[in-house]
C-alpha cells in the first residue's frame, strides 16, 4: 500500500558491464523488468559533477549510425524481413502459427547465423516450390482450357464439311473466277473471360464484316484460376474466317483481349486425339502438381514449427542490441557503460542478478547510485484490482516523482460517486453480475484472446465495474428504488390510521378528495424515521420528486465539499514530503479556511436545520438559501428567521475571515521565496559536490525543486544560481489563487450533477416502467393471455433497459464521476506532470 499512497523511491544507477557478457546480463535485466535505460549520449548534462570529456559522455559525438552494435540490430531486422515473408505465406496457406511453447529466453549471439542460415533456406524453399507451384497450376490450367475448347463441340461451317466428294478444305464459296477464287477458309479458336466476350465479338464483326463467322459457348466447368486460386467461367470461341489479312487482324484483336488462343485441328479424328493427349498431359501434370503441395505442406510445417520461438527470440536479440547501443564504450575497450532508472528496493535484486550473469566472463558487472538533478520517473506498482483505478489517474496524468497518488482513494470514491448518479438495486444488481462473469473467467484463455476492441474495455475494467456495481446496490437501497418500484423492506413509519381517527375523515370527505395529506403534527401520523433509506410510503405521494430533489440536492453539496475539502488536506501529505512547509500556512491553511469558512458553512446549516427542526415547526422553518445569500450581502431578511442566536455575526465573520485569506494566497508565497533567495547562505564545512551529494542521497530533499513552476525560479540549475524572477513568481502565484478561489464555488455547483443525474436516471427508469411494463400487466387477465403478451413486453422492457439505463445511462454517469475526480478533486493536491517508469522488459515479447 506504500507505493500505493506515493511512488516507490527511484534512483539513477550506473552499470559497468564487461563486454564478454554485456549481452547476457542485459537479457537478464530484461527478464526481470526492473530497469529504465537511457541512452549516455544525452545524459550527464544534468548529473552533478560530470565534466563534458568524461568516459560516459562519448556517445555525444557519435551518431545513431555509428553505434557498435548497429550491425547487429540491422541483421535482425533483415531477420524480421524474412520471417514476415514466411508468415505470409503461412497464412496464405490458409494456417495458423501456433504461439511459442514455454519461456524462452534471448538467444545467444552466435545462434543468430544459425537462426539466418536456417531462416533463408527456408524461404528459398518456399520461394521455388511456390515458383514451381505457380508453373504447374498455369501449365494445367491451359490444358484444361485447350480441352474445354476441343469438347466444347463448336459446329463447323457447313461449306467446310466434305460434300459430294468435296474435299474438307474446299473454299465457303465457289466462285467462277476473279481475284478471291484461291482463298480458303481457316480457324481460330480459344478462351476469353465472359465479361470481355462480348465486346470481343462486336469488335471482330465490326473490324472484319463479311469475312468470319464465329461462334462462343460458356463453358460447363468452372476451372480454377492459377493465380487467385477461384473458380471461374470462361467463355469458349471457334471462328472460320477466309483471307490472310483477316486472321491477321483477328489475331491481334484476340491478343488485346487477352485471349488464350490454341491450335484447332479441323479433322474430328484428329481433334478427339488431340483432346485425349491433353487429358493424359493433365492428369500427369496433376499428379506432379500434387506432389509438390505435399512437399509445399512439408516445407510450411516446419516453417509452423520452427518460426514463432524464432520471432520471440530475435525480437529479444534485436532489444538487447538497441539496449546496448545506448551504452558507451570505456577507453580501455573492457566494458560497457550504461546508466538507467531503478526501484532502490531492487538495486540488490539487480546486483545479484548481474553478478550471476557475468561469473564466466571472470569479471563481475557492477551497478552503483550516482548523483542527479533530473526528475526521476514515478513508479507504482499495480495489481488486477489496482490497475483500472491506477489508469483512471493516469489519463489525467502521471503523478511527479513521490507525489501523493490519488488511485487509492478512487477505489471507494470513484464508485460511490458514480453510485449516488446511479443508485438502483435492480440496475446495479445486473452490473454486478456482469462483472463478477469477466472475473471468474478472467484467466480462461479464450478470454484473454478475445480481439473485440469493446469487449477489451470492458474486461480491463471488469474490478471498477464490479464495484460500481456493488455501490450501486447499496444507494439502490438508501433511494429504495428497484427498476424505479420501491420495496417494503421495513414497516413504514407513517400511518394512515391515526389520521383518519384523528381528523373526522368521513366517507363524504373521502369521496370528494381524492388526494389526501399526512400531517406529521398529528400525534401518531409518524412513528419514527424509516430504519434504511427512503421510507416507500414517499413512492405513494404527489410530492414525491419534491422531496427527492431537496434530498439529493442537499446532499450533493455535502459530498462535494467533503470531497474537495478531503483534496486539499491530502495537499499536505506533499507539502509535508517534499519539504515545503511554507505552504501549509501560507496556502494549506487559507485555502481550507475559504472553503470550510464558506461552503463548510453551508454544510453545517444543512445539517443543523435536520437535526433542529421538527415536524411541528417544519412549515416556519428558516429558507437555508437565503440566508446563505444574506451571508454575502451582510443583510438580513425580516421573513427568514436565524436557526441559532447571534448567526449574523457569525456568518459576517466567516465572510471576511475567508476575503482575509485571499491576500495571503496571492502574496505569501512569492514573498517568502523572495526572502529566502535573498537570505545569506549557512556557512557549511562541505564543499560543495559533499553538499549535493548528501542532498541527493536524502529521498526527501532530493525532490525540493521539483515543485510548481514558481518555486522553480529559485532552484538552482546545471550548478549555477538561477535568477529569481518575482513577476514570475507572482503571475503563477495569481493564477493558482484566481483558480482556487472561484474554483471553490464552481465544483461546489458542479457537484450538484450528483443530484441532476440521480433524478433523471429515476425518472426514465420511471418511464421505462411506465409506458412498457405497465402496459403489458394491464393488457391481459386471463393466464393465457397475459402469459403471451408478457413475453414480447417483457424482452422490450429487458433490452430497453440494458441499452438505455445499463449502457447509455452508466456511460453518462461513469464520464460525470470521472470529471469530479480530475476537476474537482485531483487538481486540489495532485499536478500529474510526472512521467511513467517504462523498465525495459521481454513481457510483451513473451
Amino acid at each position: 500500500m506504500g507505493s500505493m499512497f506515493r511512488g516507490e523511491e527511484v534512483a539513477l544507477v550506473q552499470f559497468f558491464l564487461p563486454t564478454p557478457a554485456a549481452y547476457t546480463c542485459v537479457s537478464q535485466l530484461g527478464e526481470l523488468g526492473l530497469t529504465e535505460f537511457r541512452d549516455v549520449s544525452g545524459a550527464g548534462q544534468a548529473r552533478e559533477g560530470t565534466r563534458p570529456d568524461a568516459p560516459w559522455m562519448l556517445n555525444a559525438s557519435v551518431s545513431a549510425f555509428q553505434r557498435r552494435f548497429v550491425g547487429d540490430v540491422r541483421r535482425c531486422e533483415e531477420l524480421e524481413k524474412t520471417f514476415t515473408f514466411l508468415q505470409e505465406e503461412v497464412r496464405r496457406a490458409g494456417l495458423v502459427l501456433p504461439p511459442p511453447e514455454g519461456r524462452l529466453l534471448a538467444p545467444p549471439p552466435r545462434d543468430l547465423l544459425r537462426i539466418q542460415e536456417e531462416t533463408d533456406r527456408l524461404a528459398q524453399e518456399l520461394r521455388d516450390v511456390r515458383g514451381n507451384q505457380q508453373s504447374l497450376r498455369a501449365q494445367l490450367h491451359q490444358l484444361q482450357l485447350h480441352s474445354a475448347v476441343l469438347g466444347q463441340g463448336h459446329h463447323l461451317p457447313l461449306a467446310a464439311a466434305p460434300t459430294d466428294g468435296l474435299l474438307e478444305r474446299s473454299p465457303l464459296l465457289q466462285p467462277p473466277g476473279g481475284p478471291h477464287r484461291d482463298l480458303r477458309v481457316n480457324f481460330v479458336a480459344g478462351a476469353v473471360k465472359p465479361t470481355k466476350a462480348a465486346a470481343l465479338e462486336r469488335l471482330l464483326w465490326r473490324a472484319c464484316r463479311g469475312f468470319l463467322i464465329a461462334s462462343f459457348r460458356e463453358t460447363e466447368q468452372q476451372l480454377e484460376d492459377p493465380v487467385t486460386g477461384e473458380p471461374a467461367t470462361w467463355m469458349t470461341f471457334l471462328i472460320s474466317y477466309w483471307g490472310e489479312q483477316i486472321g491477321q487482324k483477328i489475331r491481334k484483336i484476340t491478343d488485346c483481349f487477352h485471349c488464350h488462343v490454341f491450335p484447332f485441328v479441323e479433322q474430328e479424328e484428329g481433334r478427339l486425339g488431340t483432346l485425349q493427349q491433353l487429358q493424359q498431359q493433365s492428369l500427369e501434370l496433376q499428379e506432379v502438381l500434387g506432389e509438390t503441395e505435399r512437399f509445399l505442406s512439408q516445407v510450411l510445417g516446419r516453417v509452423q514449427q520452427l518460426l514463432p520461438p524464432w520471432q520471440v527470440q530475435i525480437r529479444k536479440m534485436k532489444a538487447v542490441y538497441l539496449v546496448l547501443n545506448q551504452c558507451s564504450v570505456s577507453a580501455t575497450h573492457k566494458c560497457l557503460i550504461a546508466e538507467g532508472w531503478c526501484a532502490s528496493s531492487d538495486l540488490p535484486t539487480l546486483q545479484q542478478v548481474l553478478q550471476g550473469s557475468s561469473s564466466e566472463a571472470g569479471v563481475s558487472a557492477v551497478v552503483h547510485r550516482i548523483p542527479c538533478r533530473d526528475m526521476p520517473p514515478t513508479l507504482i506498482r499495480t495489481n488486477r484490482f489496482t490497475a483500472s483505478f491506477q489508469g483512471i489517474v493516469d489519463a489525467y496524468g502521471v503523478g511527479r516523482y513521490q507525489e501523493v497518488n490519488p488511485a487509492p482513494y478512487t477505489i471507494i470514491t470513484f464508485p460511490f460517486l458514480f453510485a449516488v448518479m446511479f443508485g438502483d438495486v435492480g440496475h446495479g444488481l445486473l452490473m454486478f453480475l456482469f462483472a463478477l462473469a469477466m472475473v471468474l473467467a478472467e484467466n480462461r484463455p479464450a478470454v484473454k484472446a478475445a480481439q473485440n476492441e469493446i469487449w477489451r474495455t470492458f474486461f480491463s475494467g471488469r474490478y471498477l465495474l464490479l464495484l460500481m456495481g456493488l455501490f450501486s446496490v447499496y444507494t439502490g437501497f438508501i433511494y429504495n428504488e428497484c427498476f424505479s418500484r420501491a420495496t417494503t423492506i421495513f414497516p413504514s413509519g407513517w400511518s394512515v390510521a391515526a389520521m383518519a381517527t384523528q381528523s373526522g375523515w368521513s366517507d363524504a370527505f373521502l369521496a370528494e378528495h381524492p388526494l389526501l395529506t399526512l400531517d406529521p403534527a398529528v400525534s401518531g401520523v409518524f412513528l419514527g424515521p424509516y430504519p434504511f433509506g427512503i421510507d416507500p410510503v414517499w413512492s405513494l405521494a404527489v410530492n414525491h420528486l419534491s422531496f427527492l430533489n431537496s434530498f439529493k440536492m442537499k446532499m450533493s453539496i455535502i459530498l462535494g465539499v467533503t470531497h474537495m475539502t478531503f483534496g486539499v488536506v491530502l495537499g499536505v501529505f506533499n507539502h509535508v514530503h517534499f519539504g515545503q512547509w511554507h505552504r501549509l500556512f501560507l496556502e494549506t491553511l487559507p485555502e481550507l479556511i475559504f472553503l470550510l469558512g464558506l461552503f463548510g458553512y453551508l454544510v453545517f446549516l444543512v445539517i443543523y436545520k435536520w437535526l433542529s427542526v421538527s415536524a411541528a415547526g417544519a412549515a416556519a422553518a428558516p429558507s437555508i438559501l437565503i440566508h446563505f445569500i444574506n451571508m454575502f450581502l451582510f443583510s438580513r431578511s425580516p421573513t427568514n428567521q436565524p436557526l441559532f442566536p447571534r448567526q449574523e455575526v457569525v456568518q459576517s465573520t466567516l465572510v471576511v475571515l475567508a476575503l482575509a485569506t485571499v491576500p495571503v494566497l496571492l502574496l505569501g508565497t512569492p514573498l517568502f521565496l523572495r526572502w529566502q533567495h535573498r537570505r545569506p547562505l549557512r556557512p557549511t564545512g562541505r564543499q560543495p559536490e559533499e553538499d549535493k551529494s548528501g542532498i541527493l542521497d536524502d529521498s526527501d530533499a532530493s525532490v525540493a525543486g521539483w515543485g510548481p513552476d514558481e518555486e522553480k525560479a529559485g532552484c538552482p540549475g546545471n550548478g549555477e544560481e538561477a535568477e529569481f524572477v518575482l513577476s514570475e513568481v507572482l503571475m503563477h502565484q495569481a493564477i493558482h489563487t484566481i483558480e482556487f478561489c472561484l474554483g471553490c464555488i464552481s465544483n461546489t455547483a458542479s457537484y450538484l450533477r450528483l443530484w441532476a443525474l440521480s433524478l433523471a436516471h429515476a425518472q426514465l427508469s420511471e418511464v421505462l416502467w411506465a409506458m412498457v411494463m405497465r402496459v403489458g400487466l394491464r393488457m391481459g387477465r386471463e393466464l393465457g393471455v397475459a402469459a403471451v403478451v408478457l413475453v414480447p413486453i417483457f424482452a422490450a422492457f429487458a433490452g430497453l433497459t440494458v441499452a438505455i439505463l445499463l449502457v447509455m445511462e452508466g456511460l453518462s454517469a461513469f464520464l460525470h464521476a470521472l470529471r469530479l475526480h480530475w476537476v474537482e478533486f485531483q487538481n486540489k493536491f495532485y499536478l500529474g506532470s510526472g512521467y511513467k517508469l517504462s523498465p525495459f522488459t521481454f513481457a510483451e515479447e513473451d
